[in-house]
C-alpha cells in the first residue's frame, strides 16, 4: 500500500479510539499563533505530545496555558497526515492542584509588591454621594444582577454604566484591563470604576491574578472598587484596588450612601435648624434687652456732659503749653532778628561807613581796592542817607589800616568816611581831597 493509504488507515484507526480523553503534564514550548490559535506541548519525564487550543476554544479555558505549569486537558487525538504525526487537541485545561498556580501567583505578588503597587498610601477615597460609576463585569452573569439591585435599594439617584467584559478563560484578564481604561475615558466622566465578578474555584478567578488586569487598576483615573468572588478568595485585584469589597454586593454597598439612613438624618435637619434660629433670637434678644437698659441709652447726658469737661480740661492744658511754646519762640525770634540787624550792611553805614561803586559801566560791584581805577572814572558812595557822585583825579595804593575790631565778615569795599577833624590832613600827595 501506499503512504497516503497507510496513513489514512492509521487516522481511521487512531481517532475513534481517542476521541475522548485527559491527559496530565507540564505545559512547554507554548506559541501564540498570529491567527489566535494556542500550540504547546505536554511533556513528563518519558514522552512528549504535541497539541494544540483552536481560536475559538481559547476563550473557554479555564486559565490561560503558560510554561512550566502542571495540567490536566480534555480532548481528542488527531492524526496529520502530511506529517505523519498525531497531536492533541485541547477543549478543557484544568491545572493539577493549586500548587503551581500558587506559587505563580506568590511570584507576581512578591514583584508587583516591590514596585509599591499594593502600598496603602496609594488607596484613593470613594466619593461620599457618587453621581455616575462604571461597572466592570460580564453583563451575563450573577454579580451584575446583584449589583445594581443593592445600588437601587440604597441609592437609587446613582446613574450605572456597564462596560462589559470576560471574566474567566484565557485573555479574560487583558479583557478586563481594556474595560478599565474605556471605563476611565468615558463622557461626562465617572466618580468610580467598580470591577465584580462572582464567586469560583482559583482557576475560575485566575484572570483576576494576571498582571496587565492589576496594573490597569493601578493606572485607573477615578477610585477602583474591587468585589470578586466571596469573602475568602482574595485576588491580586483586591489587594491594588483602592477598596476591597467582600462581594460584589458589597461593593454595591461600599459605593453609596445608605438612603434610609440619609433621609433620616435629613429628617432631623429642620427641628435641628429651628432650635439654631430661637436660639440665635434668644441670644439677640438678651443682648438688646442689655443694651436697652446701658447708661448710653438711660442717660445720654452723662456721656456728653464728661465728654465735654474731658475736652475741656485738654484745651486749657493745650492752651497753657500752647502759649509757652508760642513765648520763647517769639523770644527767639526777637533775639535772632536783633542779631540780623546788628549784621546789616545798613547799619554799618548808619554808623559812618560808605560803600563805593563804579558810576559807568556795568560794573556794580563794591570796590574794594584802586586797582584798575583811572583819573576821570567816576564813582558813586553810597551813605546811610543818599548817595554821592564823585570822579577820580588820583589814586594811592597806600595800605589801608586794619579793620576795627569788632566788625565780623565786613567787606572790604566798605571803608569809614572822613569826618571834619581829618579833613585837612587826609590828602593826597599833590593836596586833592581823597574819596
Amino acid at each position: 500500500m501506499s503512504v497516503s493509504e497507510l496513513s489514512a488507515r492509521v487516522k481511521d484507526r487512531i481517532e475513534p479510539a481517542f476521541a475522548d480523553v485527559w491527559v496530565a503534564g507540564e505545559v512547554s514550548n507554548v506559541v501564540r499563533a498570529a491567527s489566535g490559535h494556542v500550540y504547546l506541548s505536554l511533556k513528563d519525564d518519558e514522552a512528549v505530545l504535541r497539541a494544540v487550543v483552536w481560536r475559538g476554544t481559547v476563550p473557554t479555558l479555564a486559565i490561560e496555558p503558560a510554561d512550566g505549569l502542571a495540567v490536566v486537558c480534555h480532548g481528542r487525538l488527531e492524526v496529520y497526515p502530511p506529517r505523519g504525526s498525531y497531536q492533541l487537541t485541547i477543549d478543557r485545561l484544568h491545572a493539577i492542584g493549586t500548587g503551581g498556580l500558587e506559587a505563580r501567583l506568590r511570584q507576581l505578588h512578591a514583584r508587583l509588591a516591590a514596585e509599591g503597587l499594593f502600598a496603602p498610601e496609594r488607596k484613593r477615597p470613594l466619593p461620599g454621594v457618587p453621581h455616575r460609576i462604571a461597572v466592570v463585569t460580564s453583563p451575563a452573569g450573577a454579580a451584575i444582577a446583584d449589583f445594581l439591585q443593592t445600588l437601587a435599594n440604597r441609592w437609587p439617584a446613582c446613574a450605572v454604566v456597564v462596560v462589559p467584559a470576560r471574566v474567566q478563560g484565557a485573555g479574560a484578564a487583558e479583557e478586563l484591563a481594556a474595560a478599565i481604561v474605556r471605563a476611565g475615558r468615558l463622557v461626562p466622566p465617572v466618580e468610580a470604576i467598580a470591577v465584580i465578578r462572582g464567586g469560583g474555584s482559583l482557576e475560575d478567578l485566575w484572570a483576576f491574578n494576571e498582571e496587565p488586569l492589576v496594573r490597569a487598576v493601578a493606572a485607573a483615573p477615578v477610585p477602583v472598587v474591587s468585589g470578586v468572588g466571596h469573602e475568602t478568595d482574595v485576588s491580586l485585584c483586591d489587594l491594588v484596588a483602592d477598596v476591597r469589597a467582600l462581594t460584589p454586593t458589597d461593593a454595591a454597598v461600599r459605593l453609596s450612601p445608605d438612603r434610609g439612613a440619609l433621609l433620616s438624618h435629613l429628617a432631623t435637619v429642620p427641628p435641628r435648624l429651628t432650635g439654631l434660629v430661637n436660639r440665635r433670637v434668644a441670644a439677640a434678644r438678651d443682648r438688646l434687652a442689655r443694651l436697652a437698659t446701658s447708661r448710653a441709652l438711660t442717660r445720654p447726658e452723662r456721656l456728653v456732659t464728661g465728654r465735654r469737661d474731658m475736652v475741656r480740661d485738654r484745651a486749657a492744658r493745650l492752651e497753657r503749653v500752647g502759649g509757652g511754646v508760642l513765648r520763647q519762640a517769639r523770644e527767639r525770634l526777637g533775639a535772632a532778628a536783633g542779631r540780623i540787624e546788628a549784621a546789616s550792611p545798613l547799619q554799618l553805614l548808619a554808623r559812618g561807613y560808605a560803600v563805593t561803586m563804579r558810576a559807568d559801566g556795568d560794573d556794580t560791584a563794591a570796590l574794594r581796592d584802586v586797582a584798575g581805577l583811572r583819573p576821570g572814572v567816576r564813582l558813586v558812595t553810597r551813605l546811610a542817607r543818599g548817595r554821592v557822585w564823585s570822579t577820580v583825579e588820583a589814586t594811592d595804593e597806600a595800605v589801608e589800616p586794619a579793620a576795627p575790631v569788632g566788625f565780623l565778615e565786613t567787606p572790604a569795599a566798605l571803608r569809614p568816611c572822613p569826618d571834619a577833624a581829618r579833613a585837612d590832613t587826609d590828602r593826597g600827595p599833590r593836596g586833592e581831597m581823597r574819596r
